[in-house]
């Protein structure tokens, strides 16, 4: 990978982290071949802080890193797309991005995915998901089954309303299934698109 630190007077370029699970903007920040080396060396996305005047590893106070997965420079090669799994939240505000998307619902199966995670690691008396983690695989798989017979039935019918809200029943189950085995929404997503890119 070429990146052409010289084209800009001060020796940054922008540098874009994207979500690699979600594929989300998460924030936007400037790179010198310093911080660039410094996050291939430590993993965790490093920038050159304009405002510090130095490096600044992404989360060195909070401890909210952005754990690197790849970069990647643009056409023109002075620009860089760095993919990350992020450690908690990303802008100083407290969200998951620097970007308000109060009305997005994009990747919302993601963003849901992680609150089952959340009611699988912190469990509460109050959770319905944590009442089926607690219960065990062969309740969740269960449930997953009852939850398919419903949409089947549902399909043979002409509501709609009924039909689209037992497919999301049998979606947000079948995610609870995939933490309980240990396995994520985007793992399932990986081999759907190699299986259309076949």
């Amino acid at each position: 990978m070429n990146v052409d630190f010289s084209k800009y007077t001060d020796g940054l370029v922008p540098a874009i982290v994207q979500d690699n699970t979600t594929g989300k903007v998460l924030m936007l920040g400037f790179m010198n071949e310093a911080a660039l080396a410094k996050t291939q060396e430590l993993n965790k996305v490093t920038f050159f802080s304009r405002s510090k005047n130095r490096l600044w590893t992404k989360g060195e106070e909070s401890g909210n890193f952005l754990l690197l997965k790849s970069i990647s420079s643009d056409c023109d090669e002075d620009s860089l797309l760095i993919k990350v799994d992020p450690v908690g939240p990303v802008c100083h505000t407290g969200t998951d991005t620097c970007w308000s998307e109060k009305n997005s619902t994009t990747n919302f199966l993601f963003e849901l995915e992680k609150i089952i995670i959340d009611r699988k690691n912190n469990p509460s008396e109050k959770s319905y998901t944590s009442s089926l983690f607690e219960k065990g695989i062969n309740k969740i798989a269960q449930k997953v089954g009852e939850e398919a017979v419903e949409l089947v039935i549902e399909a043979k019918d002409n509501d709609a309303d009924l039909f689209k809200n037992e497919a999301a029943d049998l979606l947000f189950h079948y995610l609870i299934l995939l933490q309980a085995k240990g396995h994520s929404l985007s793992e399932i997503q990986d081999i759907l698109i190699n299986r259309h890119q076949k």
